[in-house]
């Protein structure tokens, strides 16, 4: 399930044209299991110290419909969630998870489409103890993000969008992806060709 940020229909390619490098997260993140949907929707942020996982856990009950649960996570030796909590935060609409880090039951979440981007699995959870706030700011995948910026996901990777860019940059993204979809190969290859022999003619030394 995404949530209606209007950027369900833009791939992660068109927005990191835009964006660029330092709001495209880390190729370590990826789709744990294949062929599942674009996933968009604002980030409920959290941050879960090394082998602790008790505020994504807290966080389940408390997203909203739509949103996409983003952590920071201390470690990779400890899952941070396992079946049962991927199965309750997708009852309560929860659009994805995208998490630096480890997760189990990964046949479950498969089984059940969940979509989770993360790091890997792992059989060993964390434990319950370390409380830390719900919605500040976080560092996943090398990109900061926060409460409320877009996160886009699909199977090319992961971008984040600030709140505060989203609304003047989803009208563009849709015109380039238009003009993208209307331009037929022949076209493409003989822009492309001219570009590349331009870039050629231009770094070529000269005798």
């Amino acid at each position: 399930m995404s949530g209606d940020s209007g950027f369900e229909t833009i791939p992660t390619t068109t927005l990191a044209d835009f964006l660029g490098r330092e709001q495209v997260m880390d190729i370590g993140i990826r789709p744990l299991w294949a062929g599942g949907p674009r996933v968009a929707g604002p980030a409920f942020t959290v941050r879960c110290p090394s082998g602790d996982n008790l505020m994504l856990h807290a966080a389940i009950h408390r997203a909203e419909p739509g949103s996409v649960i983003v952590v920071e996570s201390g470690d990779l030796d400890y899952a941070l969630a396992g079946g049962n909590v991927c199965a309750v935060a997708q009852r309560r609409g929860v659009a994805a998870f995208v998490l630096d880090g480890v997760i189990r039951d990964v046949a479950e979440v498969r089984e059940a489409r969940f979509p989770v981007y993360a790091r890997g699995v792992v059989p060993i959870p964390g434990t319950k103890r370390a409380v830390t706030p719900l919605g500040a700011e976080i560092r996943c995948g090398g990109v900061r993000v926060n409460a409320g910026d877009i996160v886009v996901a699909d199977e090319e990777g992961i971008v984040s969008v600030p709140a505060a860019r989203a609304a003047e940059l989803l009208p563009e993204a849709r015109r380039a992806l238009a003009a993208e979809e209307a331009e037929s190969l022949d076209d493409w290859e003989r822009a492309h060709r001219a570009r590349i022999d331009a870039l050629l003619a231009r770094h070529t030394p000269t005798a």
